[in-house]
């Protein structure tokens, strides 16, 4: 059979357009595609949320790719080791407390097994903005605006497309872009201790794996934060090349949002597990 150049161009229009046609009205919006966005998208997908994920780059995976320094080898401590797993990301002991993958087979197993899971992912999407509704007389995030990446570099004024969401949730790293938009553009208030994003703190591994789990939580009604996003919008600690901090923290607002869209599944988990016992 000859190729035909037309039904190649064709057949790509017609899949992304069912793709994005089905993406504008989901449960839950993620914003970003570091690893915490990933893990989250991959547990929502499985949960059977109805999920969306957009990054503004060509490549998902946030600054894992890079491991430390341009070395492709990252750390995650044992409290993580259980995810690593599940996703089947091969680790090896360094030393106790200490284990060390591939950066490179750790963003393309991410990446594979959040869109098996059912979530989609749309790269070179720019989020610019989000939509707002009033509910009980208070400000709640509904949705997004989304632009083209190269579009929205090249300041050409073009009008966006906008996704309707039950949820959002940031996961753009250290600018915590999301959270920047609602402070300068709603005049509202993130449930951080300025009211604002706070920015994140120098170096200090320990305490700021912790505290990006710890952080990762609602921090402004209908919108979560996740990852590095979680403690630049807190005011904690930047950790570097170790990762697990990241994983948890996506499980830890996946199994948030779970409980919030999916109650009978919290209900049937607690069953169990009270049987078991």
């Amino acid at each position: 059979m000859k190729l035909d150049d037309v039904k190649i161009s064709k057949a790509i229009i017609d899949r992304y357009h069912s793709k994005l046609t089905d993406a504008l009205d989901v449960e839950v919006a993620l914003v970003g595609g570091g690893p915490s966005n990933l893990v989250c998208g991959m547990l929502l997908g499985e949960a059977g949320v109805k999920t969306v994920l957009f990054e503004t780059k060509l490549a998902p995976g946030g600054g894992m790719w890079g491991g430390g320094m341009m070395f492709n080898e990252i750390v995650i401590q044992e409290s993580a080791l259980h995810l690593m797993k599940k996703l089947g990301i091969r680790t090896e002991f360094y030393e106790e407390g200490y284990y060390t993958a591939d950066s490179v087979e750790s963003c393309g197993t991410l990446i594979s097994k959040c869109v098996q899971s059912g979530t989609r992912i749309f790269n070179l999407v720019k989020v610019e903005d989000v939509m707002f509704r009033r509910e009980n007389g208070e400000k709640r995030i509904n949705g997004l605006v989304l632009q083209w990446s190269p579009v929205n570099r090249l300041g050409l004024h073009v009008d966006p497309l906008t996704v309707r969401a039950s949820y959002v949730v940031e996961g753009t790293g250290h600018p915590a872009e999301v959270c920047e938009i609602i402070t300068r553009k709603m005049d509202a208030k993130l449930r951080s201790r300025t009211g604002k994003v706070v920015g994140e703190m120098s170096m200090w591994a320990d305490e700021g794996e912790l505290l990006t789990i710890d952080n990762s939580c609602e921090v402004f009604p209908g919108l979560f934060v996740t990852g590095m996003a979680a403690n630049a919008t807190m005011g904690a600690p930047r950790m570097g090349p170790v990762f697990g901090g990241m994983l948890l923290s996506g499980e830890k607002v996946a199994n948030t949002l779970i409980g919030l869209l999916r109650p009978e599944r919290k209900s049937s988990q607690s069953a169990i597990t009270a049987q078991s016992k």
